[in-house]
């Protein structure tokens, strides 16, 4: 199957567009404007993360390096960062059929991020966006979700989700729930105070707010899930496939 670029510098996408081709060509993940936004947006929120790692070095900061990178922030950041960058260099013929899959998980845990920032972690009173705010925060808990989303269900994308990729996707927070309560219980750190048994309420309260925690994941998994398929609908049709044709694509 050949995926070489036509005439313009876009690769055919695999299912091929097959409905509204000016509008999804425009929005084509080749395109030099989406794949500059994508790049700038990877390097500023890479950036963020080397801010952050460097304040965790000096005098007073509240976390150390281990625990700073600990954060499922930083860690979902810091992948997201690489994918943007990847995806802005690169196009998409060259990446794996999983690519989309894989970017659709990190829109989940970029929009989780935002809304656990807000709803549990940032002070009362914080307000959404201001040029207030530790810079970095603005980026990994404002900007970072908020460019995810958008490219998720604007930029074109043809492949459809299997009905288990929502609860595939929530696989990561599993771990990442087991990894913190494991880390806390050797060194007494855990990395949000929801997650702290040993804060008033104890294990009860943590569990009822890792539950809520929990079906919020779910529940926006699925909504991001079907967001995702929704656009490859409108691109490919709704009859598109999760799985790579074996016929070559026609642009």
């Amino acid at each position: 199957m050949s995926l070489a670029a036509k005439p313009g510098g876009l690769t055919p996408l695999v299912p091929p567009i097959r409905c509204n081709p000016a509008a999804n060509h425009a929005l084509h993940p080749d395109h030099p404007w989406i794949r500059v936004i994508r790049a700038l947006t990877g390097l500023i929120v890479l950036t963020a993360v080397v801010q952050k790692t460097v304040d965790a070095t000096l005098p007073g900061n509240d976390v150390d390096i281990p625990q700073l990178y600990s954060e499922f922030t930083v860690q979902g950041n810091l992948v997201f960062g690489l994918v943007l960058i990847i995806s802005g260099v690169r196009r998409r013929g060259v990446l794996p059929p999983w690519w989309d899959h894989f970017f659709g998980g990190l829109v989940l845990y970029l929009v989780m991020t935002g809304i656990i920032y807000v709803v549990l972690v940032a002070p009362p009173g914080e307000p959404w966006w201001t040029l207030d705010l530790y810079w970095p925060q603005l980026v990994h808990h404002r900007l970072a979700p908020l460019v995810a989303a958008l490219d998720w269900v604007l930029v074109t994308r043809t492949v459809r989700g299997p009905w288990w990729r929502p609860v595939a996707w929530l696989g990561y927070p599993v771990v990442f729930l087991a990894f913190s309560w494991i880390r806390g219980g050797l060194d007494g750190w855990y990395v949000y105070d929801f997650l702290d048994p040993t804060l008033d309420g104890g294990w009860p309260k943590v569990l009822v707010a890792t539950g809520q925690v929990l079906a919020a994941f779910l529940a926006v998994s699925v909504l991001v899930h079907a967001a995702g398929n929704a656009r490859a609908a409108l691109a490919a049709g709704k009859t598109a496939g999760s799985r790579i044709p074996r016929s070559s694509p026609s642009f």
